[in-house]
């Protein structure tokens, strides 16, 4: 291992170990995936892990995570998430992740009470900084922790322990749920989450692993990885026009920048 990437594993492990318990965020990311599997080899069953389902959290990343909790062999629990209740999520305000995060943290802070377990985690990293990220303060109101963050890790950091810890999320592309798919301003349903969900749950099942499709009214601008264009426009074009067209969109365009993390952001408020 990296002489680096040792020293924030072993600051890492440090972190976790001086803590009596904790309860993790759990979205069966690569970030969370491997805060989980650490803290359950720093603190057994002192370590649970929560899910938090929604319409906004596809029934494939639910399943995932589940799998991944019975592989890393700890304790994990599964919740519902009511953001689509909240008003200010619903009309998709900027900071509508602010009142998303406040709602699990304080579900989860809930849960750490009647568990008796000191510390809320999640799998905040340093390149987090980079982007508009409301949560963060949400996180700050709840006195959630990022050790992960804390102890230096980059997001490259972290896939390479993944992968020498052999966790099959190590090479998992970046995740975020389906209501970061709309430009701010565009009220946020549980049928239009629906159709996006739809949209993506078909490209994927062509092979396609890096990518977004953005909601715009009805035209559907899909975010790929850059070696994904060719098979968008080559091979899978007809069948990428008939999948997304039959989720409910009238036109269908692929930005030509390809996926990058806070998209939506570009658009000045």
């Amino acid at each position: 291992m990296d002489s680096l990437l040792q020293i924030k594993t072993d600051k890492l492990r440090k972190i976790l170990s001086d803590m009596s318990g904790c309860v993790i965020g759990f979205s069966g990311g690569v970030d969370s995936t491997l805060l989980f599997a650490l803290a359950v080899e720093e603190l057994g069953n002192r370590a649970l892990a929560v899910t938090a389902t929604s319409k906004t959290y596809p029934e494939r990343e639910l399943n995932e995570a589940r799998e991944l909790a019975k592989q890393i062999g700890g304790r994990h629990l599964e919740i519902v998430s009511e953001e689509l209740d909240i008003p200010e999520f619903r009309d998709n305000t900027p900071n509508r992740c602010y009142h998303c995060k406040k709602e699990l943290f304080a579900k989860l802070r809930s849960i750490a009470d009647q568990e008796g377990i000191d510390y809320v985690l999640d799998g905040t990293n340093i390149d987090d900084a980079s982007d508009h990220r409301p949560g963060r303060m949400a996180a700050g109101e709840l006195q959630v922790r990022s050790p992960l963050e804390e102890a230096g890790f980059t997001k490259q950091d972290i896939r390479d322990l993944s992968q020498k810890m052999r966790l099959p999320t190590w090479d998992k592309p970046a995740f975020a749920c389906l209501s970061s798919r709309f430009p701010y301003g565009t009220a946020i349903t549980p049928e239009l989450v629906e159709q996006i969900g739809k949209a993506e749950e078909s490209l994927q099942s062509l092979g396609f692993r890096t990518l977004r499709v953005r909601y715009h009214g009805t035209v559907a601008r899909i975010e790929l990885g850059e070696d994904e264009f060719r098979l968008a426009t080559g091979v899978y074009r007809n069948e990428v026009l008939r999948m997304v067209k039959a989720a409910g969109f009238i036109y269908v365009a692929l930005d030509l920048q390809g996926y990058r993390t806070g998209a939506m952001n570009e658009v000045k408020q």
